[in-house]
């Protein structure tokens, strides 16, 4: 599956970016908590090749191509933070490796790693990574954050409604071949997938990689009952304590883990906890949909249009001001909520739109 983009003039935009990254002392983005923000997660597509049964309904509506920003205005959109003190961008979707030309814009984002950006990177589910693994290497990407939740075909098939593990297996393969860190993603499932997460996390410390377990987030309908897919992480420690010997690591990304040391595997597990730990207290992070609508948080309605930023007369006052209006409106913490059966989802966007 590929996606449409249009003609791109990103060499060009890149040898103006560069000079200004010299030229130009970033002002650095603090939000009305004193949290300063140094982490953005770009999407660049809502499409996947993957339906993931806790993530989107079988018949997925799209966004029109024609609203998706072309990788000249991601590009544009992604200088603009680093100027503003962001280090860190995630590339996320949809799946980013099905828009067509995608390594374009990883080419172009590599020349500013050691120009305000400190470090790119990618999520992903797997299924297009193997064919893209050096380039991505070469672009300058270090890490990438895989989706995996089974290493069962028959159940991944049954989660995903695709029969695609050999080319995620193969995809974790040839990232680790090319020197990319691998961390693996699961999102932890009641009655699904639990009784197989400690062979997952074993195999996946056996390879090299990390794992983080995730409790399942309450976005967009997917036809299935939430609180019949929650499992909290709490209960998956006190099993997993029953069987190894779990110490917490002072080992922290900017992100929402919170990470323990598996003694008797010798890796690493992080702890994503939306529902039993709010994690908000130091969040670093913004989120800009494929649309260049700016969220930014994640559980939030709040929202700020950049791409009505990006095509006004004074694109880069513009900016300046959306992203000020950004650190006013974002909150102190999620209010997800799990305790409700046949409840609406928190918020009707899929996590594919927000950029997952």
């Amino acid at each position: 599956m590929s996606e449409e983009a249009p003609a791109t003039t990103i060499d060009s935009l890149t040898r103006r970016r560069d000079v200004i990254a010299v030229n130009d002392e970033p002002r650095p983005l603090v939000d009305a908590f004193r949290r300063a923000i140094t982490y953005l997660r770009l999407s660049v597509t809502d499409r996947c090749d993957l339906r993931c049964t806790y993530c989107m309904p079988e018949r997925m509506t799209f966004l029109p191509k024609r609203e998706v920003l072309g990788l000249e205005e991601l590009y544009e959109l992604a200088c603009g933070f680093i100027e503003r003190g962001v280090t860190k961008i995630r590339i996320t979707g949809g799946e980013p490796l099905v828009r067509r030309d995608i390594m374009h814009l990883f080419e172009m984002l590599g020349r500013r790693l050691g120009h305000g950006l400190e470090e790119l990177t990618l999520t992903t589910n797997g299924t297009q990574l193997a064919p893209h693994a050096e380039a991505l290497a070469k672009a300058g990407v270090r890490r990438v954050n895989v989706s995996l939740d089974t290493l069962d075909r028959t159940r991944f098939e049954a989660l995903t409604r695709r029969d695609a593990l050999p080319q995620v297996l193969e995809g974790i393969a040839a990232a680790r071949e090319a020197g990319l860190k691998v961390k693996l993603n699961a999102v932890a499932l009641k009655g699904v997938n639990e009784d197989e997460l400690p062979d997952l996390i074993e195999w996946a410390h056996g390879q090299g990689h990390d794992v983080t377990l995730i409790e399942v987030m309450p976005l967009g309908d997917v036809e299935e009952e939430r609180l019949d897919q929650y499992l909290p992480l709490s209960d998956v420690r006190a099993r997993l304590e029953e069987r190894w010997t779990l110490t917490d690591s002072d080992h922290a990304t900017g992100g929402p883990a919170r990470y323990v040391d598996i003694a008797e595997t010798g890796g690493r597990l992080g702890l994503i906890t939306p529902h039993t730990g709010n994690f908000c207290a130091g969040c670093n992070r913004l989120r800009v949909t494929a649309t260049g609508q700016l969220y930014p948080c994640l559980g939030g309605a709040e929202r700020v249009d950049l791409r009505a930023a990006l095509r006004s007369e004074r694109p880069e006052e513009e900016l300046a001001a959306a992203l000020e209006r950004a650190m006013a409106i974002k909150p102190e913490k999620h209010h997800f909520r799990m305790d409700e059966r046949g409840a609406k989802p928190h918020l009707p966007r899929h996590m594919s739109m927000t950029g997952g």
